[in-house]
Formats: C-alpha cells, sequence, structure tokens
C-alpha cells in the first residue's frame, strides 16, 4: 500500500468554553500519538492549546459560549497543520507578534505570550479573515516521516 502523500484530515467543533480544552487534547492527543513524536507532539499541543484559549478569551469574549470553534488537524507525510476557526473580530497577527516582542521581557507580565510561544515552537503561523466573519489561525509544524 502507498501511503506517500496521504493526508489525513480531521474535525471536531466545541462550544466557546475554557472546559473544553480538556476535549480538544483528547482528541488531539489520539489523533498525533501514532504518528509523532513525544517532542514534536508537545510542541503541537502545547501552540493548539493557546490558540484554542486565544479563541475563547480574545476572540470570543463578547460572543455567547453556544459560538462554535471548529479545529482541523491535517497529518501529512512530514507536517501537521492546525487550523482554529473562529467568529470574532479579525486583528493584524504581524503587528501584534511585533508588540508582543517588545513587551515580552517581564516574566511578570501575565497574557500577551501565546501567539509568540505559538511562532517560536512551530514553523508557520499566519492569520486569515474568509467572509462571513470568520477567522482562521493556520499553524504549522514540520517533522520527519520517520517517526
Amino acid at each position: 500500500m502507498n501511503t506517500q502523500n496521504e493526508i489525513k484530515r480531521f474535525h471536531l467543533q466545541v462550544a466557546t468554553k475554557l472546559e473544553a480544552l480538556q476535549d480538544v487534547l483528547q482528541w488531539f492527543e489520539g489523533l498525533i500519538s501514532p504518528y509523532l513524536s513525544k517532542t514534536i507532539g508537545w510542541q503541537c499541543e502545547v501552540a493548539l492549546t493557546e490558540a484554542f484559549t486565544n479563541a475563547v478569551r480574545h476572540a470570543h469574549h463578547n460572543l455567547p459560549t453556544s459560538t462554535p470553534i471548529d479545529l482541523e488537524v491535517e497529518l501529512g507525510d512530514n507536517f501537521l497543520e492546525m487550523r482554529v476557526w473562529d467568529h470574532g473580530k479579525s486583528f493584524d497577527l504581524k503587528a501584534v507578534l511585533q508588540a508582543n516582542e517588545k513587551n515580552i521581557t517581564s516574566l511578570d507580565q501575565e497574557g500577551g505570550r501565546g501567539l509568540q510561544f505559538i511562532k517560536n515552537l512551530t514553523d508557520e503561523l499566519q492569520y486569515l479573515t474568509v467572509p462571513n466573519y470568520r477567522n482562521c489561525l493556520v499553524i504549522r509544524k514540520k517533522y520527519s516521516s520517520s517517526v
């Protein structure tokens, strides 16, 4: 059986509640454990945790808890891509990252580090705004397929 260039796709939709993070992580760990090393898996899990909690705390902070957050994962031969879809107001990712780099010197500062963690733990990070008031944080991590 030829598995070259095979991409596995997964989707999960949860309500806007921090308590849903446990379900998100259980789902995610079940997907990646057969394919990624513990180190790469941990890095992706931290990135997904930050992305999900940012969607709840920031993008959806004024929205009903019933507002869905969609999570998508694609596993390719040498990459993992995670997409976190929200319905909040869009923002300028590059500007936020630049502002956070300047203000990240204090370890006492609470908040504001999530996007920087994601950027540092992964290989690609982008933010897309699409019609119907949806936004998507796209996170990509490359890995060796000889795991």
